[in-house]
Parts: C-alpha cells; structure tokens; sequence
C-alpha cells in the first residue's frame, strides 16, 4: 500500500465518494462490485478507479466478480481514518449547528459530534439526538477535557473570528466553518471555509446558462 504522502489531492477528493458508494452497495447486499460499475457511479474511467483503489488497498479483485467490497470498504476508511472516530464540537446552535447535531452520517466519514455550544440562553440546556447545547462559558473546559481537536463554526459572520479564536486557545487544530467571513487561523489551526450562499449563486448561475443555450 503506497504511503499518504505519495497520493494526489485529485485521488483524495475522490475516496470519499467510492467509500459512499461502497456503503451503498453493501447496505445492498453486495459482497463484490467491478471497478466499472464502481466508475459509472461517480462518472470517471474505470482504469482511474483501478488505480486510486489501488493506493490505499491491497484487494486485487476476484476475477469475474470483482473486488471485495467489505474489504475496500475497511481499506479506504483505515486510509482516511475513518476507523478512529475523533469527537468534534459545534459553536452555533441554530439551525445549521441544529442539523449538524442531528445528523449521523458524519460518523461514516469519521466524525463524532459531541455537543454544541451557544450564548443564546433559550437554547442552552436543549438537546438534539441527544447531544447537548452547552454555554460557551464551559466551551475550553470541555474541550480540554475530552482533547477535542476538531471544530465547526455555525454563528453569524461578526461572532466567526472571535470563536475561531476561542477554539484555538482551547487547543483546537481544525475548524470548519460556515460563517460567510474570511477568517484569520491562528498558527497551527488549519480551516476550511465553506460559504453556502456564494455556492448556491454559483449553482444558481450554471442553470441560468444551460437554460439560456
């Protein structure tokens, strides 16, 4: 199996998608599944499956069958580490933090959320799956505690820099967040931002052109 290092940021992006799809297909009952069929679910060659499978699992495939999907299930996670669960903590507990908190299929991509925190004192207290909302007041302290290292930002832009901050000193090294602000990481915290209203302009634009054509 080819070292991490050595694996494009293309093939990356890419594992994730075969893994969800490998899930599919064994919440299925699929026990074996061809690299081609594996290629038209995410519309690329199957001679690109073959080889992205090929750098993070051994499972060579059955002939006439194909490959194991148990096995390239188990493999695909190890490399991403989705087989070690690492706890992450929510700051915003409207409803994107809400719908995060009551969302379990982050737990397929190696993700446990624990707990949200808010300043607002009508939803302290509350629970969502059974997660609790939690005061900011006991933010670092908590995850001090539990050594979380890994954030998701769901406050209003002027409040962004301000909690990334705050997770930082808390010991925080990934954030992920959704407040429509360019932010400044701290050293040794790496972010990613996603900006949902910019994303649904831009969708919003390629169907205007395709309906103008």
């Amino acid at each position: 199996m080819g070292e991490k290092k050595e694996v494009s940021k293309a093939t990356i992006d890419r594992l994730p998608l075969y893994l969800r799809f490998l899930q599919e297909a064994s919440a299925g009952g699929e026990r074996f599944i061809s690299s081609s069929v594996i290629a038209q679910s995410i519309s690329v060659s199957s001679v690109l499956v073959r080889k992205d499978l090929a750098v993070v699992s051994s499972n060579a495939g059955v002939p006439r069958k194909g490959f194991g999907v148990a096995t390239l299930i188990a493999d695909i996670e190890k490399f991403l580490g989705y087989d070690n669960l690492s706890d992450v903590v929510i700051v915003g507990a409207g409803g994107l933090g809400k719908a995060f908190l009551g969302y379990e299929g982050f737990k397929n991509n190696g993700m446990n959320i624990v707990a949200a925190f808010d300043k607002n004192p009508d939803l302290v207290g509350g629970k969502v799956a059974g997660k609790p909302i939690l005061p900011m007041e006991r933010f670092r302290q908590f995850v001090e505690k539990k050594k979380i290292r890994i954030g998701i930002i769901a406050v209003p832009k002027a409040a962004a820099q301000e909690v990334l901050d705050q997770m930082a000193a808390a010991g925080i090294k990934a954030v992920w967040n959704f407040a429509p602000a360019a932010l400044t990481p701290p050293k040794g915290v790496v972010l990613k931002t996603e900006d949902l209203a910019a994303s649904l302009s831009i969708l919003a634009g390629k169907l205007f052109r395709r309906t103008e054509n």
